[in-house]
């Protein structure tokens, strides 16, 4: 965190957060928080201050295990940088949620999936898995979720709509936190856009009154905005990355969190609809990797789906066009929070426009896909 030239902006969050978290823990604090009606405030502070905390922890220790990202391939990045500041996220999250109480039944088995997910992840960075084995068990986990009741209700409580809400359930979580995976490509990208997708989330949770979803959200809202300094810089590179242990556990948690939360008041379209819309970057990013390599014979198997690595992400798309690995996170940050914002307009929405709001997010892709491909192009 220190350098040559003084104090570091990134030694500068450390010692404020510390500060910030040692007076957290006093009682006193958090009963004045829950008093005024900000507990939602008092577990963003704390689940921040200690991802802050714990990141250039995690950092010396992936230093000293090696666990860590090596330059090559599709990997865009020049230097050695290690890896479990996913592991900082997992525990600030999780400890944000126990010690403010948050045990709703639901809530202990995602936060047990979500742990199962990331303990995958933390094995493939330090020794390696295959992909078909890190697939094989988050559909376990999310087996276990909807047998626990954790389900989409998205069918008619017939017994072809049971088995079609379990299959799009296991679509839903298994495709968004792969999905997360593959966009943490670039300094600061996926503990961002997820922030500000955790951000729109627990938004939608305090309309429609749903203070634990709210909680949730805000937890890993903290989280990874207190990881977000020390990965992404305007001018200096990141010192640590998430991991597969992090993006994994991020993408499982806020997928599975859509599931459970109750979206809108008129119908299931339009609560279909908002999720989509705040999960809208990823699900695009996810089905445009899929229908171009089908359509240019990059895979023609689910095994080598499953098996592909390339550098055809939203993320090295928009690098090849705007030629700024900054400049493309923030496009995406901005893509990401203009589809949000739609989606907080929805409560007492019709079914008609939760529809057209996922056509505009659509049409409003198909204009960055042609950009993009102007780009290469040229």
């Amino acid at each position: 965190m220190f350098d040559s030239k003084g104090i570091s902006f990134r030694s500068i969050v450390w010692c404020f957060s510390l500060v910030i978290f040692a007076a957290l823990l006093l009682p006193w604090f958090r009963s004045h928080f829950t008093y005024l009606g900000l507990r939602w405030l008092y577990i963003f502070l704390f689940s921040f201050s200690l991802s802050v905390i714990l990141t250039p922890v995690m950092r010396l220790v992936a230093l000293k295990l090696r666990i860590v990202d090596i330059p090559g391939g599709r990997k865009i990045h020049e230097k050695v940088t290690p890896l479990l500041g996913g592991v900082a996220i997992v525990v600030a999250f999780s400890v944000a949620l126990l010690a403010n109480m948050v045990l709703e039944r639901d809530v202990v088995f995602l936060l047990c999936g979500g742990v199962v997910v990331a303990m995958m992840g933390l094995v493939d960075d330090w020794r390696g898995v295959s992909a078909r084995l890190k697939l094989f068990v988050q559909i376990l986990v999310v087996l276990v979720l909807i047998h626990s009741g954790i389900v989409l209700n998205l069918f008619p409580h017939t017994m072809w709509g049971y088995w079609l809400n379990v299959l799009f359930t296991i679509l839903w979580i298994i495709g968004l936190t792969n999905a997360m995976n593959f966009i943490d490509g670039m300094d600061g990208l996926a503990s961002g856009i997820a922030a500000i997708m955790a951000m729109f989330m627990g938004m939608v949770a305090f309309q429609t009154d749903q203070p634990f979803m709210g909680w949730i959200a805000i937890a890993m809202m903290g989280s990874c905005l207190g990881f977000l300094p020390f990965n992404f810089g305007l001018k200096r590179p990141a010192s640590i990355y998430l991991g597969d242990a992090g993006s994994t556990f991020i993408g499982f948690m806020l997928a599975a969190l859509a599931i459970k939360g109750d979206w809108a008041d008129s119908s299931r379209i339009v609560s279909f609809s908002a999720p989509v819309l705040i999960f809208w970057v990823l699900i695009y990013d996810m089905t445009y990797i899929t229908v171009e390599r089908i359509v240019t014979g990059k895979v023609k198997s689910l095994k080598e789906w499953i098996d592909y690595v390339g550098t055809d992400h939203i993320h090295h798309r928009l690098y090849a066009l705007l030629g700024d690995r900054r400049k493309a996170v923030l496009f995406i940050y901005f893509l990401c929070a203009t589809l949000g914002i739609s989606a907080i307009t929805l409560r007492y929405a019709r079914p008609i426009d939760g529809v057209l709001l996922v056509i505009q997010a659509f049409l409003v892709t198909i204009l960055v896909s042609i950009a993009e491909y102007s780009g290469r192009k040229r």
